[in-house]
């Protein structure tokens, strides 16, 4: 029987969310291990996991992007190396990652062939529209951070044959949508009373935003801040008129399947976040760079008279996966 090791990158929730539906597919088709690195990991997976390491994470701040200081103050550079040299990559007829460091290096200093599997293998592609201004420092990090040998990658479109639209979670597939004219917040990487005050001046609609960094829900006139919890946070996006969030991938890519209207603000300090921005945007949807006062017209403009933007998101997960496998072992 095949060996596979599918490795995912912890921080944040989209490549989590994503496993999901990507583990029983490869299941079908193998013995599979899990690995799952980072220490900002929200989401449990309801599945056993082999090897579960500290790797490398970014870690989100509260002033619009990644706190580079407290990322690189944990990045234990011999700790990094320790797992790398440990892992048994040498055990597994097929090593996937999902933007998991570990598992790629591994494989490099092995001289092991590694399928990328990620929304930012896919950022990289040259059929991919591009931001302007090109931030050469944050390029060369999300080239190396996981390199591979092999990439299939996901994306807001398929702009090219190896591009495949998002894998959209059965629970997303299944829920109830209506309209109860809030709007649904989620910024990760803002600190809550910043995002209270800005959205306070736009008094026409109810805010309800999920938040990082506090645990005690409160209100301050139009805004309801709770901490995250994902029953509520679906159940509030799937009746929200429109979400506000980062620049991410899992949850715009849940917004736009949903048909709500969606408005982005990538975090600093993340390339990707900046890339999948000028993806959205080209295809219609609006962007900010920050959450700052002199935004508030765009903000406006967005509650009163934004739009959804139509997509096709088919299930096509069962199809990627036996492809990878046909074309890697």
């Amino acid at each position: 029987m095949l060996k596979i090791l599918y490795a995912i990158q912890g921080t944040g929730n989209g490549h989590l969310t994503r496993a999901l539906d990507i583990i029983p597919a490869l299941q079908k088709l193998g013995e599979v291990d899990l690995l799952v690195s980072g220490c900002q990991v929200d989401l449990a997976l309801p599945y056993p996991i082999r090897f579960r390491l500290r790797g490398v994470s970014f870690i989100f701040g509260k002033s619009g992007g990644v706190d580079l200081y407290r990322t690189f103050s944990q990045l234990n550079s011999r700790s990094f190396y320790k797992e790398v040299r440990q892992l048994p990559v040498s055990e597994y007829d097929l090593v996937i990652s999902d933007f998991e460091p570990v598992s790629a290096w591994a494989c490099t200093l092995a001289k092991k062939h590694c399928v990328g599997l990620s929304n930012q293998v896919a950022v990289l592609n040259p059929h991919v529209p591009k931001p302007q201004e090109t931030d050469l420092v944050g390029k060369l990090i999300l080239r190396n951070y996981a390199p591979t040998a092999a990439q299939y990658g996901f994306h807001f479109a398929r702009f090219h044959h190896t591009i495949y639209t998002p894998i959209i979670r059965k629970q997303i597939r299944e829920l109830a949508v209506s309209d109860q004219g809030h709007y649904t917040v989620y910024l990760p990487a803002h600190d809550d009373l910043k995002i209270v005050n800005r959205l306070s001046q736009l008094k026409q609609v109810e805010w309800q935003v999920f938040s990082k960094h506090n645990q005690q829900p409160f209100r301050l006139g139009n805004v309801w801040v709770r901490p995250v919890q994902q029953e509520a946070f679906l159940a509030s996006m799937a009746s929200a008129t429109g979400v506000l969030c980062a620049a991410g991938f899992g949850t715009p890519s849940e917004v736009l399947f949903l048909k709500k209207k969606l408005l982005v603000v990538p975090m600093k300090n993340q390339f990707e976040q900046v890339c999948n921005a000028a993806v959205l945007q080209h295809m219609g949807v609006p962007t900010l760079k920050n959450i700052k006062k002199k935004h508030l017209p765009a903000m406006y403009e967005w509650v009163s008279a934004g739009q959804p933007v139509a997509v096709d998101y088919p299930d096509e997960t069962e199809a990627l996966v036996q492809r990878i496998v046909r074309e890697n072992t």
